[in-house]
């Protein structure tokens, strides 16, 4: 049987400015099987992308093949003519994107980008291509198809977007899918209703599928086989289950020791890789990974290393030459967190208390005015921050965690409720009417700190702007202070004469956590802070801050969408659903039965890293309604898998309190398993959240 698709010793080279071109992928070589899902990993900048773009045989201008060959269905790719490589483009192998919109015509309706491909590789007549566009968009579960197909890509969802982009590589039912990163940019519940969607659709039509990915929970949900990439070199590849139970080389090793896992609770520290790859680790004589490596020798760099097998396992194979003295290690367990009991929040300092928070956005008028309904993105929340503590607020976009966030750092006003600060009411105070003293006690990180570094300054004054305007230091005392920052989140002071474009993405978040510790605050407030960096680099980022709670007992309200992430990090969680906490407490109780059926879906669709995980309990189907539609029972009720009649619609739900863990929800809600059955439940009638 031929292989689908085969790369064998690529080497592909990019003809920079200097004498010597700069080397890209250097002896590449897998292959994957009719029906096969092959997932490639690695941290940014290994050489994903650029596998997959070779594959189209679309590699940016200066950029080429120098070594070996890539074969799709037996044929040279870089020796097809035009004609013959428009013909594999689109029809026998498609790509689907990370970013939908890069692929979707923004004024051009769904249908008419959806019948091109089979009009232009099928040479349909207008009336099939139109009725199999239509059932394609059945066949990845789209509602109400016949208006799909009037709609332009503006008017659907992210995950609406990215089914239509399956939904037209699927149109010519192609023998190779190639996908970058779809997922990436999507909530955790579409996420897995699209993992779960191409498994089927895969099962349906056969097709082989390369699945490109930083996430390695997806890879284990969806692949049958997977390769791990570091600096242009394939170091490891195998069947899923020998390389996630047995990583032999260090590098995946590291990948698996750096992530944050639901399994595994409250671990003390991740483990993350130290120091980041560099252009010369691409050149490395021996093993690229020799300078990070904690296990590095004299042999390792001696000369180029081949893939040697893994134990009896011949088809799992590793690059490294000291395979059998490396010993094997389990991910620690032990430096777990110890459980927190009721009694040991009471005498904790509450920071920030949120009472009735409320923020609503106007319809009407060019300006947003009143008078033609509002937006209700926060609904009448309650919750604390404190002293010393996580408070992670977690929710699918749209569910107004950046919203509440704004709010209490001033971005934008409340439009009711309260939100005491110290004893001090913020709710209704911008930014620009704070004074000096409270503006630097609250910070903010945000998920991108390429938004909020200006490109033309240098870090240093991007540093000692905030230590002169809210401290009132001297520049002499400023920038004392910004060498003792700048070590306090483990950079060298090097990077002070940079520009931001000069540093990696996890140097620039540091320097965003430095900024935001320059006002001595009392409360951070991080906006996915690690959601846009490489696994290892997140660990580093993650440690760094529960580093600085612990040193300063200072309190950190995160948002986030990684259930593995905060289950790591918070002491406390709200889970927010259309503007409303559906629940709340301590994190050690939410993350334990009973669970609002929100959370229960939001746990259920959390990839892990494990082979034997299996497809999601609950995969949530619909999207959530809009803001601005008035809803009278449950908020939830629309897409709730475990919804009990006219009552979730009709009638506002009870909070029901588990001790200091309260869950908004009709259902009884009752623990069966031992553990915690002993909790007292009652239910307040009132729809208000009484803490």
């Amino acid at each position: 049987m031929v292989d689908i698709l085969a790369f064998e010793s690529v080497t592909i080279e990019h003809k920079g400015r200097g004498p010597v071109p700069n080397r890209i992928l250097y002896d590449v070589s897998f292959s994957i099987r009719p029906g096969e899902a092959l997932g490639l990993v690695g941290e940014s900048g290994c050489g994903k992308s650029t596998i997959a773009l070779a594959t189209m045989r679309a590699l940016p201008p200066g950029m080429k093949v120098t070594a070996g060959r890539i074969l799709f269905q037996g044929q040279d790719v870089n020796l097809l003519s035009d004609g013959d490589l428009r013909r594999v483009r689109g029809n026998r192998a498609a790509m689907i994107y990370q970013d939908p919109m890069s692929s979707l015509n923004p004024v051009m309706t769904v249908g008419q980008q959806l019948i091109e491909v089979p009009m232009l590789h099928h040479g349909m007549d207008r009336g099939k291509a139109w009725k199999r566009a239509v059932t394609m968009l059945h066949e990845v579960r789209l509602p109400d198809c016949a208006s799909m197909m009037a709609r332009y890509p503006h008017q659907l969802s992210g995950g609406q977007q990215q089914r239509v982009v399956i939904a037209m590589a699927l149109m010519a039912e192609p023998a190779l899918l190639i996908m970058d990163e779809p997922t990436t940019g999507l909530d955790v519940t579409i996420e897995a209703a699209i993992l779960e969607l191409v498994r089927d659709l895969r099962a349906k039509f056969g097709a082989a599928v390369l699945f490109i990915s930083h996430n390695l929970g997806t890879v284990a949900r969806i692949c049958d086989r997977v390769g791990v990439l570091y600096a242009g070199r394939l170091i490891e590849t195998g069947t899923l289950g020998s390389v996630f139970r047995a990583p032999a080389h260090p590098y995946t090793r590291g990948l698996l020791a750096a992530l944050p896992r639901l399994s595994l609770g409250r671990r003390g520290r991740l483990e993350p890789i130290e120091g980041t790859i560099t252009v010369g680790d691409r050149a490395r004589i021996g093993c690229a990974l020799s300078p990070r490596c904690a296990f590095s020798q004299p042999q390792c760099d001696g000369a180029e290393i081949a893939m040697h097998p893994v134990g009896q396992d011949q088809e799992h194979v590793a690059r490294c030459v000291r395979l059998d003295e490396i010993p094997a290690r389990p991910v620690s367990l032990a430096a777990a967190r110890p459980h927190v009991n009721d009694s040991d929040y009471d005498d904790v300092e509450v920071l920030l208390s949120v009472r009735e928070l409320s923020k609503a956005y106007g319809l009407g008028g060019r300006f947003g005015g009143k008078g033609k309904g509002s937006i209700r993105a926060v609904d009448r929340v309650s919750l604390d921050a404190r002293a010393g503590m996580t408070l992670a607020i977690v929710g699918e976009s749209g569910c107004g965690k950046s919203t509440l966030a704004k709010v209490i750092s001033g971005l934008t006003s409340a439009s009711g409720g309260e939100a005491l600060f110290r004893g001090v009411d913020i709710a209704g105070q911008s930014v620009d009417q704070r004074p000096d003293d409270l503006r630097r006690r609250i910070q903010m990180i945000f998920q991108n700190p390429d938004s909020t570094l200006n490109p033309s300054h240098s870090i240093e004054f991007a540093l000692v702007r905030p230590l002169k305007r809210l401290r009132g230091m001297s520049r002499a005392e400023a920038r004392d202070e910004v060498r003792r920052l700048i070590e306090r989140v483990r950079l060298g002071s090097d990077v002070l004469a940079c520009l931001p474009d000069q540093l990696s993405g996890g140097q620039r978040q540091r320097v965003a956590v430095a900024r935001a510790l320059a006002g001595n605050p009392d409360l951070l407030i991080a906006d996915e802070p690690v959601s846009a960096l490489d696994v290892s680099v997140q660990a580093a980022i993650v440690n760094l801050l529960s580093d600085i709670l612990e040193q300063s007992h200072i309190g950190l309200a995160i948002i986030s969408h990684d259930l593995a992430l905060v289950r790591h990090m918070a002491d406390w969680v709200a889970v927010m659903y259309l503007g409303k906490v559906v629940e709340y407490g301590p994190a050690d109780q939410v993350f334990a039965p009973p669970f609002h059926p929100y959370t229960d879906a939001l746990l259920a669709a959390a990839p892990e890293p494990d082979p034997d995980a299996g497809p999601p309990r609950v995969v949530l189907g619909g999207a959530m309604p809009s803001a601005a539609e008035e809803i009278r029972g449950c908020v939830f009720a629309s897409r709730c898998p475990r919804k009990i009649g006219a009552i979730c619609d009709e009638v506002v739900p009870p909070v029901r309190h588990f001790g200091k863990h309260t869950i908004v929800c009709h259902l009884d809600l009752r623990c069966g398993d031992d553990a915690h059955a002993s909790r007292r439940i009652k239910a307040d009638p009132a729809p208000g959240f009484s803490l």
